[in-house]
């Protein structure tokens, strides 16, 4: 009955920590990300991009940045332009998506 009762109590810990953890991750400021593709990594997991300017976030820059679905890697080409979420501390990019053609906002 006891081992019953410490196992209840651990269980609850970790989920108690862990919504503490993505209540975190969710008070982190978010901004709206645009660049041109560069390149492709699937083994690194990463996107080369020509990032427009992020004010709050970062300047303008060419960068590799790590993307949080690795299934991402698998859509994306050298030439798209794309839109993502970005955090504050944070340089990877989450929600990628692919512009439409002619519908982009990226200017590069």
């Amino acid at each position: 009955m006891k081992r019953m009762q410490r196992w209840i109590a651990v269980s609850l810990a970790a989920l108690l920590l862990a919504a503490f953890g993505l209540a975190q991750d969710s008070s982190k400021k978010s901004f709206t990300f645009h660049g041109k593709v560069l390149g492709v990594d699937e083994k690194a997991g990463s996107l080369n991009i020509d990032g427009e300017n992020v004010p709050g976030w970062m300047e303008a820059m060419k960068m590799d940045y790590k993307v949080d679905d690795p299934s991402v890697l698998k859509k994306v080409k050298v030439g798209d332009q794309i839109s993502a979420t970005v955090y504050a501390g944070d340089y990877s990019l989450h929600k990628v998506q692919v512009m439409p053609k002619g519908d982009s906002k990226s200017k590069k």
